[in-house]
């Protein structure tokens, strides 16, 4: 005999019970369902809204209007383009009795997610059940500058001052922040748009009276007062020992110096084998004709890079010569271990390049000049040429970091001496991670003053008597470093700590106690080795709700646990904003998205948003072929620059549109990739590569569309382990970057941006920023 189940109890309505009237006006959320879009072309964001179909329309609508309604609006004459943006609830009102629910446009009904009958909600806050795919996240200031800001008159030429002009500030109004981040996501092209460059970066340091807006105010110069302290200066032989070498010695015992990087330029098919030895230059100009890269031998495996800031009162004396530091390793087959500290004397270096404009140049607005010494080689060298200025001698490893102090801190070139001129002037002021475990502060002395005049073929050797500050803990090793300003840094230790040590009293006297500071702050945030931290640089705000000038209290850092989390100094605590099942290589904020960049599985670089409305939310920006080494970002521009281990280095726009159909499509572009045959123990440097739009891997997966996939495996010696802005020099400077690879070759790139269809959007820059008559009036956008 079957057995009978026993009949289920009728469960009570409670939407019933409290009598909802689903008829009037305030319908009460028992009958509130949140779509869920099952349309699989998602822009890869991980918070959506509904209406799909009405957003998508809008979109379109809106993105036309942008650059086709400036004719209309011309005619008119008026710039000022009026472009809708609905800012649509992203909930689904409940439907009247009766009625039938919405569906789609094929006719099958969507999805829903019911919500629980009785929670109690407004209407008008967005809530999150399932991510929708359309959803059009625009990023929004932390923090409100109010006043003016400097933007650039004229497309900035090479190794001249540029132009500048006052214009409102991006977080003015909410109207001028959407029009701004809005006309950022017309941009095509790998670079930044010069139209829309400005200075976002915010530190204490920063003058806020008259003025105000000058760059000068902005980064004014910083520790005046510390001087280079005692070096010698050694020659290249007695420097041998420092600088990168062979993996076999001489009969003498002696180093040997790395062989020549035998690498292809030039473009694909028609490329000539250059043998390039250590520090040795390259123009790409004398291979392809108008191009301004220039790749230089740093002798090793790069890890450290940076930019130095200039002031600019000092740039016209310096000819506009911008200054990168590069760290390279002891050796091709150096093999840094996560916690190991290297016994000291280890000999490394620290080597000091310049980018600066050759005396021999044509002016490049002299249209006289570029035609009569067309095709030449002069006129190929008008964007600069690479040179190793100076070498500094270390003791203490290779450094795993490397980072000037974010503010000038050169001495000044009119400095009041018997001359005028002070027999050794500071270059500025830099600090590094280091394999021995510590954080060392140099003083780098600038070259120019402390060169022999009868000798500038050849770098300069530099070894201190001992850095200006050393800080070490016993327990632990020194992995990750971040400037919050020019006197507080952040390390991520191997013990997955945050020590925060504030440089200012270490460094009044350093002759006192130079290597005893102690951190102000040291807190326990991840389970295993901190690989990548950054600042959240914004400012504080009082209980009066008025901005501070106190230091940033928040952090953003990775480890090898796969973690990615937010800590605040004032808390001690940490808040995990992701987890992944792979190591956190690199970790970077971005002022322009209001978001912590960093890496997630299967190879996305996610942007996890820290605005308050939105935070913790992901947004995917790309997804290389391969791990992500190292990002990077400027406080001058939008733009994303990406080194990963398959050798290539990419850039991509972090504020355009997230949501897909529209008619700026979502671009990756490739600047370069290098290559490597491992049975000719050759390089291959290729690039002029067709932008690529990013396709999102899991949705053409469920769609079963083959997307390439890379083998998984590449040499090491092709990864691009380091990629970093021109974030310090100027608004003139903001497109350089620079990029050290796993062979040594490194490279410095001059990258723009384009306009989409050519077109500026709002009837130019002055519509954008509201700068003619009448463009000051709110609107809604």
């Amino acid at each position: 005999m079957a057995r009978q189940l026993r009949s289920r109890a009728s469960r009570p309505n409670y939407a019933a019970l409290f009598d909802y009237d689903d008829e009037g006006p305030e319908a009460g959320p028992s009958s509130q369902q949140l779509p869920v879009d099952d349309d699989d072309d998602g822009s890869g964001s991980d918070f959506a809204p509904d209406n799909a179909a009405e957003d998508q329309v809008d979109e379109d609508v809106e993105d036309m209007d942008a650059v086709a309604e400036e004719d209309e609006d011309q005619q008119d004459g008026s710039h000022d383009l009026a472009i809708s943006e609905r800012d649509d609830s992203v909930l689904d009102f409940p439907n009247a009795a009766g009625r039938r629910p919405r569906t789609s446009a094929n006719g099958k009904r969507k999805n829903t997610v019911s919500l629980a009958p009785g929670l109690s909600h407004s209407a008008s806050r967005q809530m999150y059940a399932l991510p929708s795919v359309h959803h059009r996240h625009r990023a929004g200031p932390i923090y409100r500058k109010a006043g003016t800001t400097e933007r650039l008159a004229k497309l900035p030429a090479h190794f001249e001052p540029e132009t500048v002009v006052s214009t409102s500030s991006w977080s003015v109004d909410t109207s001028m922040t959407d029009r701004i981040n809005k006309a950022h996501g017309y941009n095509v092209g790998p670079g930044p748009l010069w139209e829309l460059l400005e200075d976002r970066g915010w530190y204490k340091e920063a003058n806020q009276g008259d003025g105000g807006e000058k760059e000068r105010n902005r980064r004014p110069r910083v520790h005046r007062a510390v001087p280079v302290g005692s070096y010698e200066i050694l020659s290249l032989q007695d420097a041998s020992s420092y600088l990168p070498s062979d993996v076999v010695t001489t009969n003498e015992g002696l180093p040997k110096p790395p062989p020549p990087i035998a690498c292809s330029f030039g473009p694909f098919g028609q490329q000539t084998r250059i043998e390039m030895t250590m520090f040795d230059t390259l123009p790409i100009a004398d291979f392809i004709p108008g191009s301004s890269s220039h790749v230089f031998n740093a002798g090793a495996p790069v890890w450290g890079l940076d930019w130095c800031p200039i002031h600019p009162d000092d740039r016209a004396y310096y000819g506009q010569k911008q200054y990168l530091a590069v760290a390279p390793f002891p050796s091709q087959m150096h093999e840094p271990l996560i916690g190991v500290r290297v016994k000291k004397p280890a000999h490394a270096c620290i080597e000091i390049w310049s980018l600066s404009s050759p005396p021999n140049a044509i002016h490049r607005d002299n249209p006289a000049n570029v035609n009569r010494e067309a095709g030449s080689k002069t006129t190929h060298r008008l964007h600069g040429e690479m040179r190793c200025e100076m070498v500094v001698c270390i003791d203490s490893g290779p450094a795993f970091e490397l980072k000037w102090c974010p503010l000038p801190s050169n001495d000044a070139v009119q400095a009041a001496d018997g001359n005028g001129i002070p027999t050794t002037r500071k270059l500025g002021l830099i600090g590094g991670t280091f394999e021995d475990g510590s954080f060392s502060l140099y003083a780098i002395p600038d070259p120019a003053s402390i060169r022999p005049e009868s000798d500038s073929s050849e770098p300069i050797c530099v070894k201190f008597a001992e850095p200006l500050i050393r800080l070490a803990l016993d327990e632990t090793l020194f992995w990750a470093l971040d400037w919050a300003n020019s006197e507080v840094v952040a390390l991520g230790c191997t013990n997955g700590s945050i020590a925060v040590y504030n440089l200012s009293e270490g460094l009044k006297s350093r002759h006192d106690a130079p290597f005893n500071l102690l951190p102000t702050h040291y807190i326990s945030v991840h389970q295993s080795a901190i690989r990548a931290l950054a600042w959240v640089r914004v400012p504080g705000v009082s209980a009066s709700g008025e901005q501070t000038t106190d230091d940033p209290t928040v952090i953003a850092s990775g480890g090898y646990d796969g973690v990615e989390c937010l800590t605040d100094l004032r808390d001690g605590t940490r808040n995990v904003i992701n987890r992944t099942r792979d190591v956190i290589n690199t970790l970077c904020y971005s002022t322009y998205c209001s978001s912590a960049i960093t890496i997630d599985h299967e190879n996305i670089v996610k942007a996890y948003s820290i605005s308050p409305s939105m935070l913790g939310r992901g947004h995917t920006l790309l997804e290389p072929d391969g791990p992500a080494w190292s990002v990077d970002v400027s406080d001058y521009h939008p733009q994303l620059a990406v080194g990963v281990t398959d050798g290539s280095c990419l850039t991509t726009n972090t504020l355009r549109s997230t949501r897909r159909g529209g008619i700026v499509p979502f671009l990756v572009h490739k600047i370069y990739q290098l290559d490597y045959s491992r049975k000719l123990g050759e390089y291959r440097m290729l690039e002029q590569f067709l932008p690529k739009e990013m396709r999102d891997r899991p949705t053409a997966s469920r769609n079963k569309i083959a997307l390439p996939v890379g083998t998984g495996a590449w040499p090491r010696e092709v990864g691009v382990q380091r990629v970093v802005w021109n974030a310090a020099n100027g608004l003139g400077r903001a497109g350089l970057l620079a990029s050290g690879t796993g062979a040594g070759l490194c490279r410095v790139d001059w990258l723009g941006g384009h306009w989409m269809k050519g077109r500026i959007p709002y009837g130019g820059v002055e519509g954008i920023r509201k700068e003619g008559v009448g463009m000051d009036e709110d609107e809604s956008d």
